[in-house]
């Protein structure tokens, strides 16, 4: 059976696995005043708008994801001809329209895909399953890594599903941000009041640094450090140890709004990425999503693995 996975643009992978594993992603268009891009995953194209336009006016961009009807002609198109059963892993539905849009698309998609399969010479039935992956960034990636390992071990499209729909609720997501002031206007601008002007100003004036955690399709502080680099320290040392731990799956997932040398250069990168390296744990870097960093600013760095329930020990 020929099966695919198809992911959001704010899937926080490298371009690279994107394209060896055959990925299909579901593109997020970014507006900012004139400046237009649908966001393919691209990094360098990523890196220039972000130069160009984020930095200025990212906390007013227009996020505007794949809507029904462009999910279902992806599908019609291409999708129901060149697979027999797709995975579509989306960012959690808590934070995206685009997890019911494709839930919506799929029931057109499942009424039309006959006819044109069969002029295509496939007689044989279509299906396509919708998960939720309940998280954001480089802990959606981690779904995703797991939906093409099981692919490529052989798994049957039933194994796949129970497994993926087991994980997405067992998978952790930690982020931090450089700018609290950034993430409140972001928030203002989209109507959602969860960063307070208080919180913001003491944050920034004390240069505190919250640690997020998404988990389940919710996300809420864990910690609070002072300092950026500390923080990130600090987070990369908890990420290690829970290594050192065991994880549900042998990867580890990490994106960073700007370059990816910088991410390398923040301190306690290098030694989690020895950790990885000595527990047999994959460490996937990539560049954050356009759609990421207009909503949580330029230089956060977002971390997902799969895990046991824990608490965050800085």
């Amino acid at each position: 059976m020929r099966i695919g996975i198809v992911v959001d643009s704010a899937c926080d992978l490298p371009a690279d696995f994107i394209r060896e594993h055959r990925l299909i992603l579901l593109p997020i268009t970014v507006r900012i005043g004139e400046a237009v891009l649908a966001d393919h995953r691209e990094e360098d194209a990523t890196l220039n708008f972000l130069d160009t336009h984020v930095a200025e006016r990212g906390a007013e961009a227009e996020t505007i994801p794949f809507s029904v009807n462009q999910i279902r002609d992806l599908f019609l198109q291409h999708l129901v001809i060149d697979y027999d059963h797709v995975f579509c892993l989306t960012i959690t539905k808590t934070r995206s329209p685009i997890h019911d849009n494709a839930l919506q698309a799929s029931f057109a998609i499942l009424n039309e895909y006959r006819p044109i399969r069969q002029a295509a010479g496939h007689n044989s039935p279509f299906a396509l399953r919708v998960l939720d992956t309940q998280n954001l960034f480089a802990a959606q990636a981690v779904t995703a890594v797991e939906a093409v390992r099981l692919r490529d071990a052989g798994a049957g499209v039933a194994q796949m599903r129970e497994r993926l729909e087991e994980l997405a609720g067992n998978v952790h997501g930690y982020m931090i941000t450089r700018d609290l002031y950034y993430m409140r206007a972001r928030a203002r601008h989209k109507g959602d009041r969860s960063v307070g002007l208080l919180t913001a100003a003491l944050g920034s004036a004390l240069d505190i640094k919250p640690v997020l955690h998404g988990y389940r399709g919710e996300t809420a502080p864990v910690a609070k450090i002072k300092g950026f680099d500390n923080a990130v320290q600090r987070l990369f040392g908890f990420v290690g140890q829970r290594v050192v731990h065991g994880l549900l799956t042998p990867v580890v997932c990490v994106s960073y709004g700007g370059p990816l040398d910088e991410l390398r250069a923040l301190p306690g990168y290098a030694p989690l990425r020895e950790t990885c390296q000595a527990h047999g744990v994959a460490l996937l870097e990539s560049v954050m999503s356009l759609t990421g960093m207009v909503n949580v600013g330029k230089g956060a760095v977002t971390v997902g693995f799969a895990d046991v329930p824990h608490e965050f020990e800085s």
